[in-house]
């Protein structure tokens, strides 16, 4: 290598590194000015959601003595580097295995908050190497957006976080992107069967791209100028947490077609105000929204709570034993946790 090379090299480095941190900077700047947003405009449709983790999510482990129980992983752990590279997908982790050809390769893996060093060596009596456990990198599914902040051209989406299927762990975040959706059908919620909205939505055409995953839901920013434009108007103050009381409100939600429409709900309980809490206990008492969708069902995560004129909070859960009942958080817990 000459010196030209390596200071060329060196150059690329610094101004990677430059516009890694300025990135950086603009989510913190947005991510604070959400915390302290006094309006925002509350949107309700649906949206389609793709996710991709930092590293690879152990999901579950094969029976037996093999090489992943061995060496200590655990389902819910995250490999984030194997034998000294990065893990970036469910595809190049096994390339990994392969190429480490039955030799020890030393695995980082988050678990929790603690960061693990194992180690371990591939089973190849399959004809290839495999460790015996099963990992995903990915998810993707419809939920519905809170709200658009035009100052900071943000949004929030579904009011929890995107959680494994199978281990119910928070999908450790890499990337992700927002996607237009349309609910072609319902399927009603049931007392023990909770029931779900099913939409189309084109995985290639993003209008927004994520920054966050956390425990109070997806956060991102917005790409579609069309969009933009449409959404930058009807603001409505952000409820404080002590103006959020029992009574009447409304949500917003997108349950047939491409049409949002404000539905009665009572807000029964204040639960709490735990910032990633199940603040609020909510009835659907609207007949329309109780004719077409029994009450809350998956996908209606992140409709969005009105109260007074203002925006209070976001649906998030329903109660398998009653959908017509379910919780909400509170929109500055929501916002906080951006």
């Amino acid at each position: 290598m000459n010196e030209r090379t390596e200071r060329h090299r060196s150059g690329a480095a610094l101004l990677l590194a430059a516009l890694v941190t300025a990135a950086g900077l603009l989510v913190s700047a947005a991510a604070a000015e959400l915390a302290s947003a006094q309006t925002l405009v509350p949107v309700g449709h649906t949206v389609g959601i793709k996710l991709f983790s930092k590293g690879v999510l152990v999901v579950k482990l094969a029976e037996g003595n093999t090489p992943a129980r061995a060496c200590g992983l655990a389902v819910g752990d995250v490999i984030v580097q194997c034998g000294g590279s990065a893990v970036t997908s469910t595809e190049q982790f096994r390339t990994l295995i392969q190429d480490a050809g039955g030799e020890a390769a030393r695995l980082e893996v988050r678990r929790g908050a603690k960061t693990l060093d194992l180690e371990v060596t591939a089973d190849g009596s399959g004809g290839s190497y495999a460790i015996g456990a099963w990992i995903r990198d990915s998810m993707a599914g419809i939920g519905t957006m809170t709200f658009y902040d035009p100052e900071s051209n943000t949004f929030g989406a579904l009011g929890h976080g995107v959680t494994d299927v199978d281990t119910a762990a928070l999908m450790p975040f890499s990337s992700g992107a927002i996607l237009p959706s349309e609910v072609k059908a319902v399927k009603r919620g049931q007392p023990g069967a909770a029931g779900e909205l099913k939409g189309d939505f084109d995985l290639t055409g993003d209008t927004g791209t994520l920054y966050a995953n956390t425990g109070g839901g997806v956060f991102g920013t917005l790409t579609d100028q069309e969009l933009i434009e449409r959404l930058g108007q009807n603001a409505l103050p952000v409820a404080e947490n002590e103006q959020v009381h029992t009574g009447k409100a409304t949500i917003l939600a997108n349950v047939d077609g491409d049409e949002v429409k404000e539905y009665e709900i009572e807000i029964t309980k204040i639960l709490n105000t735990d910032p990633e809490g199940r603040n609020l206990l909510i009835t659907v008492t609207d007949p329309e929204l109780l004719e077409k969708t029994g009450g809350i069902v998956q996908g209606m995560s992140g409709s969005p709570i009105l109260q007074d004129g203002r925006l209070a909070g976001a649906v998030t859960h329903v109660l398998l034993g009653d959908p017509t009942r379910g919780y909400g958080l509170l929109i500055r817990n929501m916002l906080k946790s951006a």
